[in-house]
């Protein structure tokens, strides 16, 4: 059948059962539907077929024509759109480093810093700002050694550090902020105050209490040689490190972990390392899985 016989009488409503499937089968039905569906609002009462089949036809054709530019072009503009959308995520999405229990890693920054991460560790930062802004977030513990150049700023829940080139670590734990430098000048910013801290100074804070501390001699901190030492150090933080270096959960109920420890232990055997903690303070333990219970003798 001729289809513009068949749109003729779709458009009259005169269309027969067998007439109407051929009707469907017209590769552009969707759009004679979708036209008709908006002209019926417009429909004079004295309807006149002809002119009516005349001006779709006309449409559909303008339609065509339209579709030949108009749908490579939307195909384009719609790919772009993605590779849009994928460059501006990548580019300014954080690169974030994050080190479970019992393992440690060393990155390099864009600038050819680098950063230590001890074990329960994050840092982000972001490579497309870092020429203008050398910026880092950390929660946890890291040594970094920055290459000279702009303010590098290292951002922490309890404070943050600034430099221009130097070797410094800082630990940011539940309630604890430590930052020793260990070559060149850092800065601290605590509650809004600045300090100053030379080669060897140390700025502590433990539960909201500044902490005086001796001046550093190590060149490096400890726990770099896979060693952590503690100069009259709470002994929850020293629990707390244990944790962190082995995987292991320490159940301390029956011990007072506000007294001072002075002292170290290893990160590579687990059995001295707790006699290393337990026996100044005449403290033993017992040991279930992933699990140590500290007793008092």
């Amino acid at each position: 059948m001729e289809r513009e016989y068949l749109i003729s009488k779709w458009l009259d409503n005169d269309l027969n059962n067998q007439e109407l499937e051929a009707f469907k089968k017209l590769e552009d039905y969707d759009d004679l539907v979708k036209l008709s569906n908006s002209v019926k609002t417009f429909k004079a009462p004295d309807f006149d077929s002809s002119k009516e089949l005349d001006r779709v036809l006309k449409t559909i054709q303008s339609t065509k024509k339209q579709s030949s530019w108009v749908k490579p072009f939307l195909r384009v503009a719609a790919i772009l759109a993605i590779c849009f959308s994928l460059y501006y995520y990548t580019t300014t999405i954080d690169t974030t480093i994050t080190t479970e229990m019992a393992e440690k890693t060393t990155i390099e920054l864009p600038d050819a810093s680098t950063v230590s991460l001890n074990a329960k560790s994050f840092l982000a930062y972001n490579k497309k700002s870092w020429k203008n802004e050398r910026h880092v977030e950390l929660d946890g513990e890291a040594f970094f050694k920055v290459e000279k150049g702009s303010t590098f700023n290292v951002i922490t829940k309890a404070g943050t550090v600034t430099v221009f080139g130097t070797q410094f670590n800082i630990k940011q734990r539940d309630h604890f902020f430590e930052v020793i430098c260990y070559e060149g000048v850092v800065g601290v910013t605590f509650n809004s105050q600045l300090t100053k801290l030379k080669v060897g100074d140390s700025f502590l804070i433990i539960d909201g209490k500044k902490i005086a501390k001796e001046k550093e001699n190590s060149p490096t901190p400890s726990w770099l040689n896979n060693e952590s030492q503690f100069k009259s150090m709470p002994y929850k933080e020293v629990i707390s490190e244990f944790e962190r270096q082995y995987g292991v959960t320490i159940i301390a109920n029956n011990i007072d972990t506000k007294q001072l420890f002075t002292g170290s232990f290893s990160h590579n055997n687990m059995n001295i390392a707790l006699q290393s903690i337990t026996l100044p303070l005449h403290v033993t333990y017992s040991k279930n899985n992933h699990t140590i219970i500290l007793k008092r003798d």
